[in-house]
């Protein structure tokens, strides 16, 4: 059986002004986009660059339904989950591009 990894992440930019939910297959290789402005619009324009969250799914559904979830939750419930397993808000892609 092959295992699969989908992700639901959330980016925030430097100053913590706005949180992005978004769910890919390739957390590395999405996360290099955002900081590196790849594509045009939302998150370019507010410049995410800082990943402050992520969890994994096998199955993408499960990733989709969960980012939905996220998504339709209030600032504060997204806040909370990061201080939870992420309380100094690092970003936990650091040494991923060294």
């Amino acid at each position: 059986m092959k295992l699969h990894e989908y992700c639901v992440y959330i980016l925030t930019n430097i100053n913590k002004v706005v949180l992005y939910v978004g769910v890919t297959s390739d957390l590395q290789g999405r996360v290099w986009e955002h900081k590196n402005g790849v594509h045009p619009g939302f998150t370019k324009k507010y410049r995410y660059n800082k990943l402050v969250y992520y969890e994994e799914y096998q199955w993408i559904h499960d990733a989709i339904d969960r980012e939905k979830q996220l998504k339709a939750g209030s600032r504060q419930k997204k806040i909370d989950l990061i201080n939870k397993d992420n309380p100094e808000w690092t970003d936990l892609s650091g040494g991923w591009y060294d």
